[in-house]
């Protein structure tokens, strides 16, 4: 589903945020990446999205070479992508509702059917309260829950989420990580950039570590991490 050969990423003049890093992630595989702030963690993750390109090497996601594709090829593959930015980039002039329903509407799916979508996912996520409001109003952490159900509630083949529970506390943060479970038991590939260690000793699934732009270590149970 994801495969990385040799990818480097430089920033002018000469800072390099990824060095030579080889990954492969199947299809339906839920993969951590750790690692201290300026790892690499979120710049891995834009070249998945295909925001920012390789410097060299080679990046292919669900089939496509992201060294030669286009802007329209993008557009169309995010289709099958699920994003949480740590910024979230919510639509301020859209309610909590349209913003989780965005992707379903670019989909073309009828109103009735994305608003009863929209609602389950938001009673799923605590605010369903919050339907009529405009994201301006929430909290960070609720914002947070916002951009979360808008990536899953398309089931999109992918899910790439960057610090997706900074904001929120120990309870939410698990259920957040049960949603993400969820969608990836039946199937979505998940790629989740974080420095909660204690989550990932939880969840106990495979991780990669990055050190100034180098996996340091890939473990399929990284349970004892923290001490290590």
């Amino acid at each position: 589903m994801i495969a990385l050969k040799g990818v480097s990423k430089l920033y002018p003049p000469d800072q390099a945020a990824l060095r030579n890093v080889d990954l492969r992630l199947g299809r339906g595989e839920f993969l951590f990446i750790a690692g201290a702030s300026g790892a690499g963690k979120s710049t891995l993750l834009k070249l998945i999205f295909g925001s920012e390109r390789v410097t060299s090497g080679d990046i292919t996601v669900a089939g496509r070479n992201m060294r030669s594709i286009g802007l329209e090829e993008i557009s169309y593959l995010r289709r099958d992508l699920g994003i949480v930015f740590q910024d979230y980039k919510l639509l301020e002039r859209r309610s909590v509702l349209e913003n989780v329903v965005f992707g379903l509407e670019v989909r073309g799916v009828p109103l009735k059917i994305r608003q009863e979508a929209g609602l389950l996912m938001l009673r799923a996520l605590g605010i369903e309260d919050k339907a009529e409001q405009s994201p301006l109003t929430l909290s960070g952490g609720e914002q947070q829950r916002v951009a979360i159900g808008r990536a899953l509630i398309h089931k999109p083949k992918i899910v790439l989420a960057d610090e997706p529970t900074g904001n929120l506390d120990p309870d939410m943060t698990r259920m957040i990580f049960r949603l993400l479970l969820e969608a990836n038991t039946a199937g979505v590939t998940v790629v989740v950039a974080t420095h909660n260690l204690a989550i990932i000793e939880e969840m106990n699934l495979r991780t990669i570590v990055l050190d100034r732009g180098k996996i340091i270590g890939d473990f399929e149970n990284p349970r004892g991490l923290k001490e290590d």
